[in-house]
């Protein structure tokens, strides 16, 4: 069976967020228009759907990297600071999106709380193995090796 690990994180990330825009559970806040997505960020993102896009890439990091914490999850979506004339530096990406994001995976019933941290939960794995699986055939001739699974 195909899984997570065999499709590439673009391809995946996107047919999962056209998932979630059918799914009442993952919604933007009102708030979200207006936010940044860290403070290494200079605006807040321009693409309309970008909180469903971030919720499956959340969704996907937990899947690998589980069980993970929000401050893993912001070290991730974090990126370099333009300081002026000073050198960048690192900054974490936001917690309050990470956070969001991760409580509405769980009321999806998509990820689950554990004593380590978060990680995916049985329905969870069988939604994002169920489009791996269906992305297969589109993915299978810029992949090679994929298509004998």
């Amino acid at each position: 069976m195909t899984t997570v690990y065999d499709i590439p994180a673009d391809v995946l990330i996107g047919s999962v967020a056209e998932e979630f825009k059918e799914l009442d559970a993952i919604n933007a806040p009102e708030w979200a228009a207006f936010a940044k997505t860290g403070v290494h960020k200079e605006m807040p993102p321009k693409q309309d759907d970008w909180w469903h896009t971030r919720a499956a890439s959340v969704l996907r990091r937990v899947y690998m990297d589980g069980p993970v914490g929000v401050q893993r999850l912001r070290s991730f979506y974090g990126g370099k600071k333009d300081r002026g004339s000073n050198p960048y530096q690192f900054r974490k990406g936001s917690g309050s999106v990470t956070r969001k994001i991760l409580q509405q995976l769980k009321n999806a019933e998509l990820v689950e709380n554990t004593k380590d941290g978060r990680m995916i939960s049985a329905k969870g794995r069988a939604f994002l193995d169920g489009v791996a699986h269906g992305l297969k055939e589109s993915v299978a001739e810029s992949v090679p090796g994929l298509a004998k699974y």
